[in-house]
């Protein structure tokens, strides 16, 4: 599956899944060198809250966005956009509507002048 490694998502448990939420930002915390005091006063949290976060245990989500902008990683945000899909069907009737020639406007109006 290229160089990307695939998860399956879908099969992972709740508490798998926050795990590996809680990995994500320990991962970008010690890269970032700061320790779990910096990042918990920075983000108005409990050091114990962030290390139950940390741990892959239940945050809630506010406390959850405060930690990742004090990370600066909330471009995981991105994921959750709404972009409005189009089905082939409704692209190929759009196609199918466009204009396939411009219409010569001088020889328009001269034939409309000779009446």
């Amino acid at each position: 599956m290229n160089d990307k490694q695939y998860i399956d998502w879908v099969s992972m448990s709740d508490a798998a899944l926050a795990q590996t939420i809680g990995t994500f930002v320990k991962h970008h915390r010690l890269a970032q060198n700061k320790t779990q005091e910096e990042v918990a006063n920075a983000a108005n949290i409990s050091r114990s809250t962030l290390s139950l976060l940390e741990k892959g245990e239940a945050v809630t989500i506010p406390t959850l966005l405060q930690v990742l902008r004090v990370l600066d990683l909330l471009y995981i945000m991105n994921s959750f956009k709404i972009q409005d899909e189009i089905s082939p069907l409704e692209l190929a009737k759009q196609e199918q509507q466009k204009r396939q020639r411009a219409r010569n406007t001088d020889n328009d109006n001269n034939k409309q002048s000779d009446w």
